[in-house]
């Protein structure tokens, strides 16, 4: 998969609007045996991913979540609480199952596959191949990667969009909150003090010296929010490039994508710049806990499914997002309407 490839791929994402089918679903959904909009979100949800897949009866067969994973150059500026090899032993705990989003795909039946978009080292067994680079550089100092970099993430994230009924996305990397801000900030035109928190769970003097970390990188950058490459290549992940190129494939084949918390978001704001029609393919699961995601996500226009405290990552929101999709799309499905169950139906 290249980047041209992906290119062309976006002229040909239109939105999931058809007004036809729309009505069907509409009246299907007022004969189901239950007062009429007593399922609230739920029948909106259900409705759009009938639109998304443009089938009045869609099949939730197969949930694949794909954790992306890559370091960061700007952890040696000290912004995180944990070293960077914490990226590498964490893709290694998914492989193996013990962590959180692998509890989640196990007790859902959802595929989980991690792919190293740019962890630092040598390959890590059981994660799909995807290096780019062993991390980015510090974007403190230097852009985090080259626009060809930037571009092959993208790439990289489009190509892992197949195979299923419904995604979720998800990422690992040490530093990826500084980076989610720094994108934040660039492409909102907020102040980086409200973009930025506690990521890892960094103390108060870590925090002030990660706010003027990226106030000191986009100074240096200078990055134009209408150039999403730019933006993406001077203070970006390779991780998250990847969600950006995982969506624009989600949109792409119709299939609806979950993501996760504030890191996965940032990638939105990606996709926005570059393709923003791809983003009528993307449930939000849930505000994350991690400062500045309320406000992210009210750029984008999200709201979102789930507000549970969470801001762990790995794609755990998104695994809870993607169980409260499959459960619209089921309860749209497979209820029986009135006449089918022999319930008398409300009268005018």
């Amino acid at each position: 998969m290249t980047y041209d490839a992906v290119r062309q791929a976006m002229e040909r994402i239109r939105p999931p609007a058809d007004p036809n089918l729309e009505g069907l679903v509409c009246q299907r959904m007022s004969m189901l045996t239950k007062p009429a909009g007593s399922l609230g979100r739920l029948e909106d949800l259900a409705l759009r991913v009938a639109l998304m897949r443009g089938e009045m009866s869609p099949a939730i067969r197969r949930k694949r979540m794909v954790v992306f994973c890559g370091d960061h150059g700007v952890t040696a500026e000290g912004v995180s609480a944990y070293p960077s090899d914490v990226t590498r032993q964490m893709a290694a705990n998914f492989v193996r199952g013990g962590a959180a989003i692998s509890v989640l795909c196990r007790q859902y039946n959802i595929e989980c596959v991690v792919v190293d978009a740019g962890i630092e080292g040598d390959p890590v067994p059981g994660v799909v191949p995807g290096k780019i680079a062993p991390g980015t550089r510090n974007f403190a100092r230097e852009p985090a990667m080259t626009r060809e970099q930037a571009e092959a993430s993208i790439a990289l994230g489009f190509s892992q969009a197949s195979d299923a009924d419904l995604l979720g996305a998800g990422e690992m990397g040490i530093g990826n909150t500084t980076s989610a801000a720094a994108l934040m900030a660039a492409f909102t035109g907020l102040d980086p003090a409200a973009c930025a928190g506690r990521g890892t769970g960094v103390d108060d003097a870590t925090l002030a010296h990660k706010v003027d970390v990226i106030r000191r990188a986009l100074d240096l950058h200078r990055p134009d929010p209408a150039n999403a490459i730019g933006t993406l290549a001077a203070l970006g992940g390779f991780e998250i490039g990847a969600i950006a190129g995982f969506i624009l494939g989600a949109a792409a084949s119709r299939t609806p994508v979950v993501l996760d918390g504030f890191i996965a978001c940032s990638a939105a704001l990606v996709v926005r710049a570059l393709c923003p029609t791809a983003l009528d393919y993307v449930v939000y699961a849930h505000r994350s806990q991690e400062h500045g995601h309320a406000a992210m996500l009210t750029t984008l226009g999200a709201d979102p499914l789930l507000d549970l405290g969470m801001r762990l990552g790995e794609g755990s929101g998104a695994a809870l997002g993607m169980q409260v999709v499959e459960s619209a799309v089921r309860l749209y499905v497979e209820m029986a309407t009135f006449r089918d169950a022999g319930v008398s139906e409300a009268s005018a």
